[in-house]
């Protein structure tokens, strides 16, 4: 797993001179972060913890070589390394990428520098930091319940499988709103959280949930399907909306299926695709309702713009 091998690193507090951790979520990168923090002491993170933006204005970061100067600075505490993180490795210069690979090569002891690069950490990224320890902080859509356990338990309380599954099902796999939605079942005063609880507090728990679009789709119901995505609307935003689509129809999705079955599900994951696609885009008005629309006339065997 990505996310454990992440947490691993983090449990055995960073051993490595140097990291790169890479994700295309900004909100992992910012989790990542806080957890590297948690290692420092509080009362030495003014000396012994940097943290630089190469997004940030030209006149609130310093110059690069000044970054390695930090890096390559004898921590104020005896015996405890200097922890410099970096974010944004896509964004460094070419002038600079000299001078980081030959950091990499002969990293300073007394440090531990950790970067983070935003998005993919290819196979030409690879070839040229050569010697990076790269992990990625990713968190798949197979992981997400775990992390939501890990979460919760961080919170003081625990979550039930079906919660979890109920949960990912009404809010969709943005981890940011999951992560919201975590803490504010946290404040129910309960040790232990079961889809009841959920359904009390989260708006449109208690009338209707992804899963039931699914079931009417399947169904058929068009006046059912339109319904219940009239009562989603008012509390899920579209994008979301489509990712908790993925997730239900994911876990409907099992090996060894027929080849009709494994074609409707393609023809599915196709049209969740567009659909997310002219959302992000603004390539079509009201996408969501198109992709029902298409949903609800889709079976096996069908062309899929029939």
């Amino acid at each position: 797993m990505s996310f454990q091998a992440f947490l691993n690193e983090i449990a055995n507090g960073l051993p490595s001179p140097v990291y790169l951790f890479y994700a295309p979520d900004l909100f992992l990168h910012k989790e990542a972060v806080d957890a590297i923090k948690n290692l420092v002491p509080e009362t030495e993170r003014d000396f012994n913890l940097h943290i630089f933006d190469l997004l940030s204005p030209v006149e609130e970061s310093p110059p690069f070589e000044k970054i390695l100067d930090v890096v390559n600075t004898v921590s104020f505490f005896g015996g405890r390394r200097v922890t410099v993180v970096l974010g944004n490795l896509q964004k460094l210069g070419k002038p600079n990428i000299g001078r980081l690979k030959n950091y990499i090569s002969k990293p300073a002891p007394a440090s531990v520098f950790v970067i983070f690069h935003n998005g993919a950490f290819g196979k030409e990224m690879r070839e040229r930091f050569k010697g990076l320890k790269a992990v990625s902080i990713d968190i798949r859509e197979s992981e997400m319940p775990y992390w939501m356990k890990r979460r919760a338990e961080a919170k003081g309380i625990e979550l039930s499988d079906e919660a979890t599954e109920f949960l990912i099902g009404l809010v969709g796999p943005d981890l940011g709103l999951l992560s919201a939605e975590i803490e504010k079942i946290s404040l129910l005063g309960r040790k232990r959280i079961d889809k009841d609880d959920i359904s009390e507090i989260i708006p449109g728990g208690r009338l209707y949930a992804v899963f039931d679009l699914v079931d009417a789709l399947a169904q058929k119901d068009a006046g059912n399907v339109f319904r219940i995505y009239k009562s989603l609307k008012e509390t899920s935003e579209d994008y979301s909306l489509i990712g908790a689509l993925n997730w239900q129809y994911g876990r409907n999705l099992h090996s060894g299926q027929s080849p009709a079955a494994d074609e409707y599900f393609s023809r599915i994951f196709e049209l969740l695709n567009r659909a997310d696609i002219e959302i992000k885009s603004s390539g079509r008005s009201f996408p969501v309702e198109y992709l029902l629309f298409k949903l609800l006339r889709l079976r096996a065997g069908r062309s899929l713009f029939s």
